[in-house]
């Protein structure tokens, strides 16, 4: 089985040159893996970026895109623009852009603009609480149900969801979750996506972990949580944190 690890780098690093380093460091790390890695930079990065993405394992990621095509939307990237520098994966409706306003509806518009330009949808779900009477269950259900509503089943077969629980996300984390709550929470989404789609559908897309993933406990949510890979946010911003995570999978 081949894991896919992508690199959340969020607003890092801070200038040009780092930026290009860190890559080049992920490019060699990746070289012998056994594991598909994404780089998502910020946006001023991908152009810099995308000559090195042409070559070697590492593939090239955005942390958002647009819900629009074209018109008149100051500060908005759009889909086609992100295909033009062979961007092939991008981050849809991360907690930390749903925290600022992003609805199901609208991460449901940038998940089928991002298809329509054979670009490898991430959506990202998860709950704000893990309460004690099970409510999230509800919470993360009608997540998945409007983060992709409106997508045919051959649609459905292209995306990957990456789970990540709010509360472990961010330098506010309360903690990771453990390997055992994540299993559960990948197989409701399966369900969910199996009740949408289809059982053939829901085993064919890919889920991933997400939220204060580490060298640490990669290994485990790997090994145990009932996943295909980790989205990785702050450990993805240095070469020797991302390149352990990476070196893990080879000694599954």
């Amino acid at each position: 089985m081949k894991y896919l690890l992508v690199a959340n780098w969020k607003m890092a690093p801070e200038s040009a040159r780092e930026a290009r380093a860190l890559f080049i460091a992920v490019k060699k790390a990746a070289r012998t893996a056994r594991a598909k890695v994404v780089v998502c930079p910020p946006f001023p990065f991908l152009s810099l970026l995308a000559q090195d993405a042409k070559t070697g394992k590492v593939s090239l990621g955005a942390q958002d895109v647009s819900a629009v095509k074209r018109a008149a939307h100051t500060g908005e990237v759009s889909a086609r623009m992100l295909s033009s520098l062979s961007v092939r994966y991008a981050i849809i409706g991360h907690s930390e852009r749903r925290a600022e306003g992003e609805t199901d509806e609208i991460v449901s518009a940038k998940v089928r603009g991002a298809l329509e330009s054979k670009i490898i949808p991430i959506v990202c779900v998860g709950e704000r609480v893990r309460d004690g009477d099970a409510r999230y269950f509800d919470e993360l259900s009608r997540q998945v149900k409007g983060s992709l509503s409106g997508l045919s089943r051959k649609a459905a077969e292209k995306i990957t969801i990456a789970y990540e629980p709010v509360w472990a996300v961010g330098e506010q984390a309360l903690r990771a979750d453990t390997p055992e709550g994540t299993e559960e929470m990948a197989l409701f989404v399966r369900k969910t996506l199996a009740d949408m789609f289809g059982e053939k559908t829901a085993r064919a897309i890919p889920i991933l972990y997400g939220g204060s993933v580490s060298e640490k406990n990669a290994k485990d949510f790997l090994l145990r949580g009932g996943v295909q890979g980790l989205l990785v946010g702050r450990a993805s911003q240095t070469a020797k944190s991302f390149s352990a995570i990476i070196a893990c999978v080879r000694s599954l």
